[in-house]
């Protein structure tokens, strides 16, 4: 049962990254793969 309170406490902590910082880096990844696209 403890290990079960743990991950539940665990899943409660701020994430590392927010929600709206993930998706920028995708944006940043998205956009440095086009642009490495449009030289070939």
């Amino acid at each position: 049962m403890s290990k079960g309170q743990d991950r539940k406490k665990d899943l409660k902590k701020k994430p590392t990254k927010t929600l709206d910082e993930k998706r920028a880096a995708k944006k940043v990844k998205k956009a440095e793969r086009a642009a490495a696209r449009s030289f070939l």
